[in-house]
């Protein structure tokens, strides 16, 4: 089985890094697509392709090496920066999403309140938010004690994992785990959830069946990314706390660190009529 999940594995970061790169080029090239959204879509992408990069190419050196040591130190990094673009992913998936919310919602005022300086503050405070998230929790990680030739059931150092090896008490980790992800965690998705729900009541007063299908393709593909990037969060989330086998954890960590950054340039490529063309131009 080595050999095919080195070269499945290989196969999925390398269309996770070209499909993520070929949309920040698209909207770079292209000035149509030099808008909030897309502004924010190609950030997204440049979050998965580093999100990828975080995990995928140590799993593949430990398969095709046949060595699956670490280092304390390359494991508090890659806990890190894990970190850093899993909060980066939550926040510009809720700046997208009060985007859409601004532009269906409060159409006439769009231009004024998506302002640049409006944009980059966003842009700003969601890499703020998630650098202090990220070296608050290594920082908390750094003042346990571990023991030797220490064994971690995943294929990347995840938070929990590590926290389950400490030989010293991990109560504030946990409490302080609980904390940031009611905020950093709850807060965006409340965010989401509430925009979302804002949208759909406007679009239902909307008479025509060609304007609801109007403005609910704008921000179908969005919807489509905020489903997966959740759901398959939340099935890693209870697939930790419902069971202790290390398989179906690991399983289910795959889906969310490799399967969803790799799907998600598909789908805005496949639902998004602007980015389908800007694509089609840069490809001739």
């Amino acid at each position: 089985m080595q050999p095919l999940l080195f070269g499945l594995f290989l196969s999925m970061s390398l269309v996770t890094f070209t499909g993520n790169l070929l949309i920040i080029l698209t909207i770079i090239k292209d000035n149509h697509l030099h808008t909030p959204m897309y502004f924010f879509l190609s950030n997204l992408s440049f979050a998965d392709i580093c999100f990828t990069s975080t995990t995928v190419p140590k799993m593949l050196m430990n398969i095709q090496m046949q060595n699956r040591v670490i280092t304390y130190e390359h494991c508090i990094t890659q806990m890190y920066f894990f970190l850093l673009f899993t909060g980066l992913d939550h926040f510009f998936l809720t700046v997208m999403a009060y985007d859409r919310f601004v532009a269906i919602c409060h159409p006439l005022h769009y231009t004024v309140i998506m302002n640049p300086r409006f944009c980059g503050l966003l842009l700003l405070a969601s890499w703020l938010l998630s650098v202090l998230n990220a070296l608050l929790h290594v920082l908390m990680v750094l003042r346990l004690s571990f023991c030797t030739e220490l064994e971690i059931s995943h294929f990347f150092c995840e938070l929990n994992q590590v926290l389950q090896i400490a030989c010293s008490d991990t109560f504030l980790n946990t409490l302080v785990i609980y904390l940031a992800a009611g905020f950093l965690g709850v807060v965006p998705f409340s965010g989401v959830i509430f925009s979302y729900s804002k949208i759909v009541s406007s679009i239902l007063k909307i008479a025509s069946a060609g304007g609801k299908y109007k403005a609910f393709s704008t921000c179908g593909s969005h919807l489509s990314v905020v489903s997966l990037f959740y759901g398959t969060g939340l099935g890693v989330y209870l697939t930790s706390a419902a069971s202790q086998d290390s398989r179906s954890i690991a399983i289910t960590s795959v889906m969310y660190t490799v399967a969803t950054p790799m799907l998600n340039p598909f789908i805005y490529t496949l639902r998004n009529k602007d980015i389908k063309q800007a694509l089609g131009k840069l490809c001739s």
